[in-house]
Order: structure tokens, then C-alpha cells, then sequence
């Protein structure tokens, strides 16, 4: 079963749901707001993509946060506990696709895995 993590009001997430729908591909979605950040999730995210892939650093979030802990983010340690504490951090959509997981939309890369 396919699970996607991300925010329900996240531009990219709805492309990314609408876009497993048209592929007729069941998913289970995590809302980050409702249900938090699993921390057993974000470190095997951590470790198979790295967190400078798994932490957005473009968002409003990450630019909302004052420089001092901006500055402390200097491994995956000190990601994981920015993006749990703050879990609009997180790079959306994140998709565990039961074979690995995915961090983006990227609908080409989505289509060579089914």
C-alpha cells in the first residue's frame, strides 16, 4: 500500500494525490498537521534520501524560524528535530511506495516506478 505524507492544503500534494488517482493507484495519505511526523518515518526518509533532500529549506516554515536555529541545522540529527517540531519543514510530498520512498512530485519518476 502506498502511503503519502504531506499537508492537505500543499499545492503539490493535491497535484500528487490527483495525480495517483489518475493513475489508479490506492494510496493511504498522513496529514502532517493531524497526525504529526512518525519520527520512526522521518529517520528511514533521513537515511535513504538525506536529510538535506527530506528538509525544505524553501518554504515559508524554514524561513519563519529565527537564524539561530536556522544555524543549528547542521546534520541529520539537528533536521529531524527542526522537522518534528516543525513539521511544515518537511519536503512534501514524501511517498513510501512499499519499494522505497520518493520526496517531491515528480510525475516522469512516478511513471518508471509503476
Amino acid at each position: 500500500m502506498i502511503i503519502l505524507y504531506g499537508l492537505q492544503n500543499c499545492d503539490t500534494v493535491k497535484k500528487a494525490r490527483a495525480w495517483l488517482a489518475e493513475h489508479h493507484q490506492a494510496c493511504t495519505f498522513h496529514d502532517f498537521k493531524k497526525q504529526g511526523v512518525p519520527p520512526e518515518s522521518l529517520a528511514r526518509w533521513v537515511q535513504a534520501a538525506g536529510w538535506e533532500t527530506v528538509l525544505n529549506r524553501k518554504g515559508t516554515t524554514w524561513r519563519q524560524l529565527d537564524a539561530a536555529a536556522r544555524a543549528a541545522v547542521v546534520d541529520a540529527a539537528s533536521a529531524q528535530a527542526v522537522m518534528l517540531a516543525h513539521p511544515s519543514t518537511v519536503k512534501r510530498p514524501v511517498v513510501d511506495w512499499g519499494t522505497g520512498i520518493t520526496v517531491g512530485f515528480d510525475a516522469a519518476a512516478w511513471s518508471a516506478r509503476l
